[in-house]
């Protein structure tokens, strides 16, 4: 018989594709995962995951079942966010937040002081990372990202412009050649991302503004990047809002080398209306707007 409660399983095991993660994450054990699956499969009349050894991965008619699901799950979130709202005064349970690296590191995690003071009840939890597919996998509450996705079945609004700089450190430029201009950078250290990965658009196109293959040291985040200009490894280009924060970072060619990048708000629409989500939401533009180096939307320099 169709349940809508294995719609559950169907939305937990295509976010984590392993049985055991959505297992955890429903607090069951993977046999009862499985089972509810094959029973879902049976009353659906077609297999919606392909098993193999990196994962369970949705069938195209698993694909056409989650919007489904998310809809039932949006539901009775709903209804749960407006019954512990409404009987305890104050707002419960978790928003799922998934962000750049250098955001969520530098500026998001030290304004979560926010949370708890204005909802002590709601709980948080961070991912970041810089890929190309942060937000496929639609296992967050509200993202933040590099590159604008498709609205499709989220919300997207731009969040803040903020400007990549070149930074060294004090020592560093103390104990190398002087830099007068962008060429001068041949003879230097340049800190970058690793070429192999990179592939987030906004920072592929950086690459064109710097000479090519310079990037000696490479590394698969930003805070990499930061300690090596930090320790006088080399020059990095920083977001401002790190490399201004740190008095012992000078900014490099500052007339001659600037990019402007976005950051856009993404939330599932589905849950948008859920009112932590929209707490959390609140939150994040306050954050914004009182750190010196982020442009929300409509002040100066947003020419996008």
């Amino acid at each position: 018989m169709f349940t809508a409660d294995n719609m559950r399983f169907l939305l937990e095991l295509s976010r984590t594709g392993r049985i055991a993660d959505a297992a955890k994450r429903l607090d069951v054990d993977q046999t009862t995962v499985s089972r509810r699956i094959t029973r879902l499969e049976k009353d659906m009349g077609a297999r919606l995951f392909d098993r193999g050894s990196s994962g369970w991965q949705l069938t195209e008619a698993g694909r056409r079942l989650v919007p489904y699901a998310e809809a039932v799950e949006s539901t009775l979130l709903a209804a749960l966010d407006a019954t512990s709202s409404a009987g305890s005064g104050s707002l419960h349970g978790t928003v799922r937040i998934l962000t750049p690296d250098g955001f969520g590191a530098y500026v998001l995690v030290p304004g979560l002081g926010m949370v708890r003071d204005r909802h002590p009840d709601l709980f948080t939890e961070l991912r970041t990372s810089t890929t190309h597919d942060l937000v496929t996998g639609r296992d967050f509450d509200l993202a933040v990202t590099l590159e604008r996705p498709s609205p499709r079945s989220v919300s997207v609004s731009k969040l803040a412009n903020y400007d990549l700089r070149l930074y060294a450190s004090r020592r560093y430029l103390d104990s190398h050649s002087a830099i007068e201009s962008l060429d001068d950078l041949e003879d230097h250290t340049l800190v970058w991302y690793v070429n192999a990965i990179l592939d987030v658009e906004p920072l592929r196109r950086l690459e064109r503004l710097l000479p090519e293959d310079r990037a000696q040291v490479q590394t698969n985040n930003i805070t990499g990047h930061y300690q090596a200009v930090r320790y006088g490894v080399g020059i990095a280009p920083l977001p401002t809002y790190i490399g201004n924060a740190d008095p012992d970072l000078v900014p490099v060619l500052p007339d001659k080398f600037v990019a402007e990048r976005t950051y856009w708000l993404v939330v599932p629409r589905e849950l948008a209306r859920l009112a932590r989500v929209q707490a959390v939401i609140e939150i994040l533009l306050d954050i914004v707007s009182e750190n010196p180096d982020l442009r929300a939307p409509g002040q100066g320099g947003d020419s996008r």
